[in-house]
């Protein structure tokens, strides 16, 4: 496997600089199919026999995504492409679309067969049609990317509308059909901080070893602690993703007619130093952006209220806006009408009835509303 990804790694970097050369030249641009012509007299060379081990299907991938990164440059839609580094480009190659899956194990060509795990429920057999799949390495694990078509299966919608109020202290307060619905905020269990402490350790022995009588150290000691600590980093980042996928997919499977969230302003969130760190932790943009494609994905109609809408200080019962209502007060208590709720769950409901129409929420207390 790694020798597939260093002669990927190579025939990228050498279709490219074939590329650049045809160009000084004056020559035409190289299409997909004029790389793959270079492949065949590049491999009888002496020099590049190693070549001949490596799956064919591997170097023409290889020479399609380079053409692929060439018209997404044309089409100013990426930068030029680059030459790949051996320490900082990401180890994967292209395997053929014939793989197939038996008996625990996953034929891959030129590979032969290799035992895999995994929690989805894949077909066994031949037969089955698998489209760009992929070979990774990713923290000491290699994984096996690949697409697959299945069924289009359209649920049936109800005639509720979900509000979602964001925060740190529960990453999410919903308010559904009457009902509430609170996910805590992962960052404070007992697993991350674990894990957070022991990064804190690895970073703290790095920083100790990184100089030592104010001359910069490249030891093997720091390689192993920076390399500690970027493994427990890369899993803090999973389990806050993890974490995230499965809270949108239990929002969006409830199947409501519309999802209405803030318009959050990120950026100027992150202006507070007591509160940047949590904010981060929590990704918001994330988890916006999941919501979002999940839903256009089931046919829900997904809107954002205005910055400006004072979800958290407008009286869910009444409509009565509380101007001083702080951060700190965590129960909303009306001056008109006495009602006491939680005020996350209480922006959740306004959240719920607002109508991107009118900028306002429609129900109960629509005629107070601004």
């Amino acid at each position: 496997m790694w020798q597939h990804i260093g002669a990927s790694r190579f025939i990228w970097n050498y279709m490219l600089a074939s590329q650049e050369r045809n160009y000084q030249a004056g020559g035409e641009y190289l299409s997909a199919f004029s790389l793959m012509k270079l492949l065949t007299p590049l491999k009888k060379e002496e020099e590049y026999e190693w070549l001949k081990s490596v799956g064919n299907h591997t170097l023409t991938t290889v020479c399609r995504d380079l053409d692929k990164a060439y018209q997404l440059f044309f089409h100013k839609q990426k930068g030029h492409p680059k030459f790949k580094s051996r320490k900082r480009s990401k180890p994967s190659f292209p395997v053929r679309s014939t793989v197939y899956f038996t008996d625990g194990c996953v034929q891959i060509a030129k590979l032969g067969k290799v035992i895999y795990q995994t929690n989805y429920d894949i077909p066994q057999g031949r037969g089955h049609k698998f489209s760009d799949p992929r070979v990774s390495y990713l923290g000491g694990k290699w994984l096996l990317m690949f697409g697959m078509e299945r069924e289009n299966q359209a649920p049936v919608l109800t005639d509720k509308s979900m509000g979602i109020d964001l925060g740190i202290k529960d990453l999410a307060t919903v308010s559904f059909g009457g009902e509430q619905f609170v996910f805590h905020n992962i960052n404070k269990s007992h697993r991350v901080r674990q894990l957070e402490r022991r990064m804190k350790h690895h970073q703290r022995n790095a920083s100790r070893k990184r100089r030592i009588n104010g001359v910069r150290s490249q030891s093997v000691r720091l390689a192993k602690e920076d390399a500690k600590a970027a493994s427990i980093y890369r899993k803090l980042t999973n389990i806050r993703r993890n974490y995230i996928h499965q809270t949108t997919h239990t929002l969006v499977s409830m199947l409501p007619k519309r999802i209405t969230m803030e318009d959050l302003n990120v950026t100027a969130m992150m202006k507070n130093h007591c509160l940047a760190k949590a904010i981060a932790e929590q990704c918001f943009a994330e988890f916006i952006r999941q919501m979002r494609y999940k839903s256009a994905w089931n046919g829900i109609e997904f809107q954002q209220a205005l910055r400006i809408y004072p979800s958290s200080k407008t009286c869910s019962c009444c409509g009565n806006i509380k101007r001083d209502l702080k951060l700190k007060d965590r129960t909303y208590v009306c001056d008109i009408c006495g009602l006491s709720i939680d005020r996350d769950y209480n922006a959740a409901l306004n959240l719920e009835r607002y109508d991107s129409n009118t900028k306002r929420a429609v129900g109960p207390g629509a005629s107070l509303c601004p």
